[in-house]
């Protein structure tokens, strides 16, 4: 069993409230608008790190992370990105994607809105884990830890912060 941490839209700003939250994952993900190096530095501290970039992401953090990320955790294919849409409306193109590479956890960041939102079409559940950082307009700063178990995504934990 594995047991992920996943943010996103950090937006250059890490705290000790988040990474005591991550101190017990084996792995951590970040779904894009990282914001610089020193946020990746600091997550590196605690466990081996996912990444892809997002829309503020500059060039020399595209050329270190790449737009999608697929890969397999356990035995539960991932695909995640920064900009992808969520069931019923995903970005155009995003949907085929999802069922050529058999995914069966599509992360993505973005919105600033936490969602986790299961897919039975696809029989593929989406995770979007809101905004860590403290740009933007969401009032509540939100990260998830769940564990992925051969199969089975579960235990599943909310952490939110207010700005």
């Amino acid at each position: 069993m594995k047991k992920i941490g996943l943010l996103s839209d950090t937006h250059s700003h890490i705290d000790d409230k988040m990474l005591k939250f991550l101190e017990s994952v084996d792995e951590i993900w970040h779904a894009g608008d990282i914001g610089c190096f020193r946020v990746i530095e600091k997550l590196k501290s605690i466990a081996p790190v996912k990444a892809v970039f997002g829309n503020i992401d500059n060039n020399e953090m595209r050329q270190e992370f790449s737009q999608v990320e697929l890969f397999d955790c356990e035995y539960v294919p991932v695909f995640m990105t920064h900009i992808g849409g969520y069931p019923d409306k995903y970005l155009p193109g995003i949907k085929a994607q999802l069922i050529k590479s058999n995914t069966k956890l599509f992360i993505s960041g973005h919105s600033h809105i936490l969602k986790v939102m299961f897919d039975k079409k696809l029989n593929c559940l989406h995770i979007n884990p809101g905004a860590a950082g403290i740009y933007g307009i969401h009032k509540l700063r939100t990260m998830v830890r769940f564990g992925i178990d051969n199969t089975v995504i579960k235990d599943l934990e909310v952490w939110e912060h207010k700005r």
